[in-house]
């Protein structure tokens, strides 16, 4: 099997491998350095887990581009998840947390013995990802804050402000950018978004475009109720 090993300076590097156990998942994305909890219950993704848990713990989460429950067409970028928690349950299931390791590019997959399919991936266009000091934006930051405070309120979330007000920028940007309901194509622009920076911009014009719909449609319903 080859590898990618991430050069730098002094640095042993990070050496990744050429191919994947995949989980496709519609509802959810991973980032570098996000935590994603799962709760593993089909077969085949169980096989699946317990094979990465059997060669390195990672996992590439991806999204299905339909339908298709069996065999569908997969987006060609995703993000390589290491299992950093996991419990079984005594009904069969198994309880894990991915800890977002880099983006990948898929290349080619297979459906393989178990059920799940395997991934040829690609690295080399996301190695910022492997960097553990992202290079913080304060500015971006609070441009994050200040719309998530009008998201929030007209979507009716609630959120941990504690917790909020002491995160980093990545953390911030990347738990929002997980936890908010987006659309599908949404959630891809964000995962697909090149740097730090760029995912946050993606963020907050989301946000914004989101709260001005929101408002547009709460002014209609109070019109249609004036008249």
């Amino acid at each position: 099997m080859t590898a990618y090993r991430r050069p730098g300076p002094g640095q042993e590097g990070a050496v990744l491998p050429d191919t994947l156990p995949l989980f496709p998942l519609r509802e959810a994305i991973l980032l570098p350095r996000g935590r994603l909890p799962l709760n593993v219950f089909e077969p085949r993704y169980l096989a699946m887990t317990e094979e990465a848990l059997r060669t390195g713990r990672l996992i590439g989460m991806v999204r299905p581009r339909d339908d298709d429950d069996v065999n569908p067409r997969l987006y060609e970028v995703g993000c390589a998840g290491r299992i950093t928690s996991f419990m079984e349950t005594e009904d069969g299931r198994i309880l894990i947390t991915l800890t977002g390791v880099s983006r990948f590019e898929l290349t080619d997959d297979e459906l393989v013995e178990g059920g799940f399919r395997k991934g040829d991936v690609r690295w080399s266009r996301f190695e910022m990802d492997l960097s553990p000091d992202p290079q913080e934006t304060p500015a971006l930051r609070e441009r994050v804050l200040e719309i998530l405070m009008d998201y929030l309120e007209e979507v009716g979330l609630r959120a941990d402000w504690d917790s909020i007000e002491g995160a980093s920028a990545e953390t911030l940007i990347n738990s929002v950018a997980m936890a908010c309901p987006f659309e599908a194509d949404e959630k891809q622009a964000i995962l697909e978004a090149p740097t730090l920076f760029d995912r946050g911009d993606t963020l907050v014009a989301l946000m914004q475009m989101a709260v001005a719909e929101q408002r547009r449609e709460n002014g209609e319903e109070r019109s249609e109720r004036l008249q």
